[in-house]
């Protein structure tokens, strides 16, 4: 691979302006795919094969407004007045006519109708249905119905409105990406010592986020694609191709430092940095398109939409990075004198010199034993809240404050109870049978339904267009994202044999309550094997770079306290509300249901990352010297700084989506943030220098009878390093091909 990669890096630096005009020709063709094709993005959540998609998948047949998109107005009497006196229903009345009116609106239920009048007569619902998804509501149609309910606060009302058509829609950028991205240039600026070699370096990474992030939209028309997954795609995009490519410019500076040509220099880097690059995005792209594997729809989506992402940002690395270093040519070389040549002459040891890494290091290892019980018993104890995870979807109740969805969902929870908020539809179908039957029948399993416990009303039964069906709306006494709603579901699950003898019907729980419930039923069950697929992957992966035993497991325990500490934290800010006021957590409750596994994944290619840029300088050391502790050490001196640039360039890209009003986004931003601190500064920097130490010589064991059967990657290109023509004496750098 490494060879390979450096003829690639060769190639690239000479023929510079067709590889950038490839790239640019690229990005401008998906950008007019995007704008002449582009469809809508998708948040729905589904499970293939369960029972409420079967019955919701049915219901869309049969009655569409049961299973399409939703709205509300809510209706607030001023005070001392209720909604029922003459003035105001005069104004409900005319909003419910202006709200019929709006496109795509099927169905307009007034409050008398549906007696959504609260018990004290100050609150009132406006139900609105579509036939169609969420993603196919028009904005026109959305600005209709605000509109509708702003004509009655011209009579005194107070109006909110809310349901499924308000949900998060859309990608995400703002200033706080934008910020991100400049602290991310700026920790470049500071790395290289030169603002022309954090513009190269941040040049190549955003051509490539942009042509990745084009391409995932350009497939919108063909591909259901949810926001989630095109704002995932976007972190990641940014931070592991703002990573990949400082990698690969560190080891060029380094080598046009020590006199190397800047053609030979720039294949060296792509051989050698390049081939750790490439292993490290596999295992991302691995670890994403694993996802895949749980079968549900939207997450197979997110997984495969991040793992293209991270295959360009690699491919923008591998290609990009040579290309535009020949338009730069010698000028990325360190001028003599300056702090950046000293770095790279540290760096290699040309100096007397302690590097930071070094320090570092020396006095991680100097009380290795104490260094990894400390680490891990810090750990361990920020993992212990995870033993209280509850996972579910969020919806407008973790909603910010301020929106008006948010204030229609508590609105309704205080006048009309919690679970007013995620009613449960009961499907019965009886087998043949005239419509008169099938609604003696519905009538019998309504009655029933209502005797389980958690059951705040039961409301008749409505026909469909089939007369075997009948569809049965059941009002929780608990919220959508109660453990007693979940429980509710069970319960009238486990009684549908027994319903079906009494009644004759056969009943399925549907509903988006029920199919949020049943998606973050299939992710629990879907997270212990995932994490033993991945840990599995990165044992065998590990063994095979570094031709040892100890280096793998120890790989692996980092990875899981990693996980767990990062999960952790997560449950104490966003399930427990610890510090939820001054982080801007509008609402603390169960954790985004798919976050684990997302977190797992990602986490997984990044830990992997950083443990080859790390441990692969040490392994050489050894494999120079044999000395198993100062090997330790002098690799620590090649990588700490750049991986501690990298890891503070990611966490400040995750970071930057953290201040999103997204109840899907901010979770996930702030566990990849805090997953990337912990894994780069406690685990791989601390935990990994101190374990080897106390291996000592044992760490690069490996029985020979394994050794000969694993294949050599040569993932740090070692055979390059030795093939490598010698430095010429001079300093000084002409490259003949340069552009300026």
């Amino acid at each position: 691979m490494a060879v390979l990669l450096h003829r690639l890096g060769h190639g690239a630096y000479r023929h510079r302006k067709l590889v950038l005009g490839i790239w640019l020709f690229v990005l401008a063709a998906l950008v007019t795919c995007v704008g002449v094709f582009g469809g809508k993005l998708d948040d729905r959540f589904s499970v293939p094969g369960t029972e409420s998609q079967r019955a919701l998948d049915s219901l869309s047949k049969t009655l569409p407004e049961a299973s399409g998109a939703s709205a509300q107005i809510v209706f607030t009497a001023p005070e001392g007045h209720r909604v029922t006196e003459a003035p105001y229903t005069t104004a409900i009345a005319r909003a419910v006519a202006e709200a019929e009116q709006a496109p795509q609106v099927s169905e307009v239920v007034d409050p008398q109708s549906s007696g959504a009048v609260s018990g004290d007569r100050t609150t009132a619902i406006v139900q609105i249905q579509y036939p169609v998804q969420t993603a196919e509501v028009r904005t026109s149609s959305v600005d209709a119905i605000q509109d509708a309910a702003r004509t009655a606060e011209t009579d005194g009302l107070r109006t909110s409105v809310g349901g499924s058509v308000f949900n998060s829609k859309g990608v995400h950028v703002g200033p706080s990406e934008i910020i991100g991205v400049a602290v991310a240039l700026l920790v470049l600026v500071v790395t290289f010592g030169s603002l022309l070699a954090a513009g190269m370096a941040l040049l190549p990474a955003l051509i490539g986020v942009a042509v990745g992030l084009a391409g995932l939209l350009a497939l919108a028309p063909a591909v259901s694609i949810s926001s989630t997954a095109v704002t995932l795609a976007l972190m990641l995009g940014l931070a592991v191709g703002i990573d990949y490519v400082l990698f690969i410019l560190s080891r060029h500076r380094q080598q046009l430092a020590r006199g190397t040509d800047p053609k030979e220099s720039v294949a060296l880097a792509v051989g050698t940095a390049g081939s750790a690059v490439v292993f490290a995005g596999i295992t991302v792209i691995i670890a994403l398109a694993a996802l895949s594997v749980i079968g549900i729809p939207f997450l197979t989506t997110m997984g495969l939409g991040a793992a293209g992402a991270v295959l360009v940002a690699v491919l923008a690395a591998i290609t990009l990075v040579p290309a535009v270093a020949g338009f730069a040519g010698s000028r990325l070389a360190p001028k003599p004198g300056t702090r950046a040549a000293r770095r790279a002459a540290d760096a290699e040891g040309d100096t007397g010199r302690t590097t930071m890494g070094t320090r570092w290091t020396k006095w991680v290892i100097a009380k290795p034993l104490l260094t990894v019980l400390a680490v891990a018993g810090i750990l361990v104890t920020l993992a212990l809240p995870v033993m209280d995870l509850r996972l579910a979807l969020p919806d407008n109740g973790a909603a910010p404050h301020a929106s008006t969805e948010r204030k229609a969902y508590d609105t309704i929870s205080e006048k009309f109870g919690p679970g007013f908020n995620g009613p449960l539809l009961v499907l019965a179908e009886t087998d043949g049978g005239t419509a008169a039957t099938s609604a003696q029948a519905g009538a019998q399993v309504a009655e029933k339904l209502g005797t389980l416990k958690n059951v705040k009303a039961v409301l008749p039964p409505q026909p469909t267009s089939d007369p075997a069906q009948s569809v049965i709306t059941v009002l929780p006494a608990s919220g959508p994202d109660s453990v007693r709603t979940d429980q509710l579901v069970r319960d009238i699950r486990e009684a549908a044999p027994d319903l079906r003898d009494t009644t004759g019907a056969a009943v399925a729980v549907t509903g988006t309550t029920a199919v949020n419930i049943d998606v973050s039923n299939r992710l629990s069950d879907s997270l212990l094997p995932f994490v033993a697929i991945v840990v599995g992957l990165s044992l065998l992966l590990l063994m095979v770079v570094f031709r040892s035993l100890v280096i793998p497991v120890k790989a692996a325990v980092g990875f899981l306290l990693s996980v767990g500490a990062s999960l952790g934290l997560v449950v104490a800010v966003f399930q427990w509300g610890w510090l939820a006021d001054v982080l801007g957590v509008p609402h603390s409750g169960p954790v985004v249901s798919f976050l684990p596994i997302i977190l797992i994944g990602v986490l997984f290619g990044l830990a992997m990352d950083y443990e080859v840029f790390l441990v692969s300088g040490m392994r050489e050391e050894w494999a120079h010297t044999g000395r198993a502790r100062q090997s330790v050490v002098d690799g620590a001196r090649h990588s700490v700084r750049v991986v501690t640039a990298a890891a503070l360039i990611m966490f400040t890209v995750f970071a930057g989506f953290f201040p999103l009003d997204d109840s899907l986004i901010k979770p996930i931003a702030f566990a990849l943030a805090v997953g990337v601190a912990i894994d780069a500064f406690a685990v791989r920097m601390t935990l990994v220098p101190a374990v080897l130490a106390l291996a000592g010589r044992g760490a690069w064991w490996l029985p020979a009878w394994l050794d000969r059967i694993l294949p050599d990657l040569d993932v740090e290109g070692s055979s390059l390093q030795k093939a490598a023509p010698a430095a010429p004496a001079k300093a000084e750098h002409k490259d003949p091909e340069a552009v300026s």
